[in-house]
């Protein structure tokens, strides 16, 4: 049995971006990006340098952060899958500790199961809920479910009112009026409040006023400029073709205006922080919740010539994470290897204050109870991230130790970066002979337990099923999460994610002629 709470156990406010890669925050060294909340967040707290998503896409990385499982052991395969409802998340594991637990704001849950553990969810999803977005591995990477291309770079810019401004300004609402609400009314126990917003996701357009923040002509451009589809290695082709990108050709123009855009939404979820670091203060709450800001996956940024997540470089894989409790933690700074997968079990030992909790299954992270308070507490140094999803035809995976990352995808030769010497992971040093016995071991060790064949059988027979069911319903029941009236109905439901969000961007830009 799980231990309660302890008598002091510190409420938690998750607060979630999406699609937020670190490099262009300011607590990671982006020297131009302003926000200052999160940097205030990130002064006051403990910075996880080098944290990772298991999964560089929104569902699978969101339901293997909440079970503390890979996604490969609970059937995650892509953004179109339902977790199943005999999962174990953290919520569970919070409320049998005693916590009330809310979440607000996107998780994106597929299937009938819309609360997964939560006691209380209190606004509706952004995203289908049904199997709409649904990968075809027998079509190939160029199947493009959520229609997924190059429109949001290319069409980058200023608006006035778009539909994830619509969803990020509700969210916060909400989430700012549950704070006072547990504050006022939730004394008895503690609670698990997780305010999830779906910026700075693409497509890459913010508002007047946070787009003249930056000087236009100062934005800087990627470090490392756009590779000849030729010459790039086969995940990376795969996902070249699947985000469309040989469909419309990108130029410097395009890649300067969606990083200023990018900038400019990363403003505009930073003063949504800093309302809620301000709610924590006002009603006394500050010292002692822990807060955690972080993102299920980043994005490339134009690295490379690579835009979106799914990548396994950097800028894809990497998240931000920085936990602040002032009454428990002092500032500083952490270089171990950590991902989303550490949350449930570190959630748990800050809730039972280091006693014991049973872990339901088998899980995959690891607390970071002890670097919270010790940056030479003992570690497994080591990440690892699994993708199967939209865009790719066959299974990938990557595992980082220490300085060295191994890439692998099913049916090609590996891919190994040494980050310490290449940081920007330029140089493929797989089969260079002074690294032949780590790259043996690491290739070992990343089919641990992980059959590549087993998994691909399994997504093409979970594919078949899903789109033939899709089909014969035509996407009904959708399974949206309905918090009021219409709920069912608004947002990105049975369609594109490009053109339902391009519809309510305005002003409206007429589309590309190429898709949708």
């Amino acid at each position: 049995m799980t231990t309660p709470a302890s008598k002091d156990a510190p409420n938690i406010l998750v607060i979630q971006l999406d699609q937020m890669t670190p490099g262009a925050l300011p607590a990671y060294d982006h020297p131009l990006v302003q926000a200052p909340h999160m940097t205030r967040l990130a002064d006051e707290g403990v910075v996880f340098e080098h944290a990772y998503t298991n999964f560089p896409l929104c569902v699978p990385s969101r339901m293997s952060m909440l079970a503390g499982r890979l996604t490969s052991a609970i059937g995650q395969w892509d953004n179109a899958i339902e977790l199943p409802a005999s999962v174990p998340t953290l919520a569970h594991y919070l409320r049998v500790a005693g916590y009330r637990t809310v979440l607000c704001g996107k998780m994106h849950f597929i299937g009938p199961d819309q609360v997964h553990g939560f006691d209380e969810r209190i606004t509706t999803d952004i995203y289908p809920a049904n199997f709409a977005w649904t990968p075809d591995w027998v079509v190939g990477e160029r199947y493009r479910p959520t229609g997924i291309n190059p429109r949001a770079v290319v069409e980058a810019g200023v608006c006035k009112r778009s539909l994830q401004i619509d969803y990020d300004d509700e969210v916060e609402y909400a989430g700012i009026q549950k704070l006072y609400d547990l504050a006022r009314f939730n004394r008895d126990k503690p609670f698990l409040l997780w305010v999830s917003f779906t910026h700075p996701h693409s497509p890459f357009v913010t508002q007047q006023r946070y787009w003249d923040l930056y000087d236009h002509d100062a934005i800087d451009m990627p470090k490392v400029g756009p590779i000849a589809v030729e010459d790039q290695d086969a995940m990376s082709r795969m996902l070249h073709y699947g985000h469309g990108q040989d469909l419309l050709a990108i130029t410097d123009d395009h890649v300067r205006n969606a990083r200023h855009a990018y900038y400019g939404m990363t403003s505009y979820l930073d003063d949504k922080v800093g309302r809620l670091l301000g709610v924590l203060e006002e009603m006394d709450l500050a010292e002692d919740t822990v807060v955690v800001l972080t993102s299920d996956h980043g994005e490339m940024l134009g690295e490379r010539g690579a835009w979106f997540k799914q990548y396994f470089y950097e800028p894809s894989t990497t998240v931000p994470l920085i936990f602040r409790c002032p009454k428990r933690f002092k500032p500083g700074r952490r270089a171990q290897l950590t991902s989303l997968l550490d949350l449930l079990p570190t959630f748990m030992d800050l809730a039972t204050d280091g006693g014991d909790w049973e872990a339901i299954s088998d899980l995959d992270g690891h607390s970071l109870a002890g670097l919270l308070v010790d940056d030479g507490a003992a570690w497994d140094n080591r990440v690892i991230s699994e993708y199967t999803g939209e865009g790719v035809s066959t299974p990938c995976r990557m595992l980082r130790r220490d300085d060295l990352k191994y890439i692998y995808t099913h049916g090609h030769p590996p891919l190994l970066y040494d980050l310490a010497a290449d940081p920007l992971e330029q140089t493929n040093v797989a089969g260079r002979a002074d690294l032949a016995a780590a790259e043996a071991a690491l290739a070992r060790e990343i089919l641990d337990g992980w059959d590549p064949a087993w998994v691909e059988a399994q997504c093409r027979q979970s594919q078949k099923e899903r789109l033939f069911i899709q089909k014969a319903t035509e996407g009904v029941p959708d399974y949206a999460y309905i918090a009021r009236a219409g709920d069912d109905a608004r947002y990105v439901r049975n369609a594109s994610a490009v053109g339902t969000k391009a519809a309510a961007r305005y002003p409206f830009v007429e589309p590309t002629p190429f898709g949708r």
